[in-house]
């Protein structure tokens, strides 16, 4: 049975009830309805708890995809008991671990505006991401480092806008990534725009963002490296540059 992703609408959702569809042999469990996200697009799944009505806890080590985009598994750590179908819980995501991903994914969507260079890699982290172009240019991170620090002060709106599977394929060029496509199927995709009217940016993504610049935080360039002759890799963190956190 297909999962409503309820984080696809609300990116700030933390706490859901939701009633169990399915408990696989492996022990991952199925819902009518999310709020964690499940592992895509170099951003990983959500972890957290979920709630039985008697007050026990069934710890979650991973969210990730089933069989297809539309089928959301959530994985209980080893050990932890398993609910029944048709019983109903309330999800709890790790929100501090979830919206430090979701400043770091909104971060390598700024660093793709400074840096406007086709995408070859990506991996978001909770305390580093990087980011992969496909570039044989010289660039200073510090110079990289202070024209992602004026989009975050400039506290641009960050919010999705909906189109259509069909909209998407007659429209490649609004793709950064140059080797994965965005997932079509499900009938809409997901652009997160940047700025009023999508002044700033406007790409697929279907990972979760903050709402505005702002709120991203101190980041930078921690460090720049030469993978092939036309492949540099940015490795982002958080903090001022020279920060020991």
């Amino acid at each position: 049975m297909p999962t409503t992703a309820l984080y696809r609408d609300d990116f700030y959702l933390s706490t859901l009830e939701a009633v169990v569809t399915a408990v696989h042999e492996d022990g991952a469990i199925e819902f009518d309805r999310t709020c964690f996200y499940a592992t895509s697009g170099g951003q990983p799944g959500d972890t957290g708890f979920l709630e039985r009505q008697d007050g026990q806890k069934i710890a979650l080590a991973q969210t990730r995809h089933g069989d297809s985009k539309d089928i959301i598994l959530h994985v209980p750590a080893e050990g932890e008991a398993r609910p029944q179908v048709g019983e109903t819980l309330v999800q709890h995501v790790d929100w501090d671990r979830r919206y430090r991903l979701m400043r770091m994914h909104t971060a390598c969507h700024l660093l793709s505006v400074v840096c406007p260079y086709p995408i070859t890699g990506a991996a978001v982290g909770e305390e580093e991401s990087r980011v992969d172009f496909d570039m044989s240019e010289t660039i200073d991170k510090d110079q990289v480092t202070a024209d992602l620090m004026r989009l975050v002060a400039e506290n641009h709106p960050v919010y999705v806008q909906w189109i259509t599977d069909e909209e998407l394929i007659a429209n490649p060029g609004i793709v950064k990534s140059k080797n994965v496509r965005p997932p079509v199927g499900l009938g809409r995709v997901s652009l997160v725009c940047i700025g009023e009217n999508s002044s700033v940016d406007s790409q697929p993504c279907g990972g979760t963002h903050v709402s505005e610049t702002q709120e991203v935080g101190a980041i930078h360039i921690a460090k720049i490296e030469k993978k092939g002759k036309e492949n540099r890799r940015f490795r982002i963190r958080f903090g001022a540059a020279g920060d020991l956190a």
